[in-house]
């Protein structure tokens, strides 16, 4: 998403801040740090770690807001199966999946691509599942205010298939709801229409 790229440039400080602390890393764990397939690295991990953590410099709100809508509809919009990578923020290794959001609107619906957006932004920073969840839940249900929103998140986690627990197989899913989805029908219906 390259909106989440913009901004930094090659001489910010903290792009050239991170590739000193990187090139102190690479001295530290690699004999040979100055061959020529390392010369660059540093200088590529730390635009990479930028890139990752890009969400923490766009406001999830103003996305939703941009493309927002009176619109007379009160009936479930569900966007699934939406990609995402983030950073775990206990080893900074990745965690991947999909995020299923619906929500109910209560006289304003948003972009489709919105939503997506949103779970970028969440997805671009240190996170642990369970408040990714919860912060686009929130984010949702307080800019637009709808009738109620749901997220279901499934990932797997780098850190307990590499390392610790080495369960490569393993998916971690983590719900959240507000409104209309307390009903275990409401509930139901979105499960039902995620998991087909």
């Amino acid at each position: 998403m390259s909106s989440l790229r913009a901004y930094y440039d090659e001489d910010s400080p903290k792009l050239l801040a991170l590739k000193r602390h990187f090139e102190d890393i690479l001295q530290i764990i690699e004999p040979d740090a100055g061959r020529e397939g390392l010369v660059r690295t540093p200088l590529r991990v730390a635009k990479a770690l930028l890139d990752f953590t890009g969400g923490y410099y766009i406001d999830p709100a103003a996305i939703l807001k941009s493309a927002m809508f009176k619109e007379d509809y009160s009936q479930m919009v569900i966007v699934k199966d939406i990609d995402f990578y983030s950073l775990c923020e206990h080893h900074m290794l990745p965690f991947y999946g999909k995020a299923h959001v619906a929500y109910i609107p209560n006289g304003y619906i948003t972009g489709l691509s919105k939503i997506a957006r949103v779970v970028d932004v969440f997805a671009r920073r240190l996170q642990v599942q369970e408040r990714m969840t919860l912060q686009i839940k929130e984010c949702i249900q307080e800019t637009l205010q709808p009738l109620g929103v749901m997220v279901v998140i499934e990932a797997s986690h780098i850190c307990m298939q590499m390392r610790g627990a080495e369960k490569p197989n393993s998916v971690t899913t983590t719900s959240d709801f507000t409104g209309a989805f307390n009903r275990a029908k409401t509930r139901e219906e979105f499960m039902n229409l995620i998991t087909r």
